[in-house]
């Protein structure tokens, strides 16, 4: 992982707002993380928030996608996400990981799971990334 890349994204004030780090990146694959504070959303029972959740799985897939983006081609946005909410999530802290499974030439398709601190799989989602190729 560059410094500049996991520096930019622990910056970023939404992302701060939220508690995220960028934890792990390599090609094709980005991992962050939510450290569980008494001023994160949350949801029944005391769980992380869904919308948060939500939020992790697209802020996932953007470092994974920028880890290997090709000569040509910009960045466009997510233009579709899908989330399945398998449990709620609890602990110390929530880790997304993004795994790029395809690339075409405008869009990338990211799978992401979101894992608790224990390591239980408590959701799991699917970002359609798209591309704008500039010449």
């Amino acid at each position: 992982m560059k410094v500049d890349e996991k520096r930019d994204f622990d910056a970023d004030p939404f992302h701060q707002f939220l508690g995220l780090r960028l934890i792990e990146t390599r090609e094709d694959y980005a991992r962050i993380r939510l450290t569980i504070k008494e001023s994160t959303p949350t949801g029944i029972g005391g769980s992380v928030n869904g919308g948060v959740l939500s939020t992790m799985i697209d802020m996932a897939a953007v470092p994974a996608v920028f880890t290997n983006i090709r000569q040509g081609t910009e960045p466009a946005g997510t233009a579709d996400l899908q989330i399945t909410y398998l449990r709620q999530a609890h602990g110390q802290w929530v880790d997304a990981e993004a795994t790029v499974i395809k690339r075409g030439r405008q869009l990338c398709t990211i799978h992401v799971d979101i894992k608790n601190s224990e390591g239980t799989l408590c959701a799991t989602g699917r970002v359609l990334y798209a591309l704008r190729f500039t010449g």
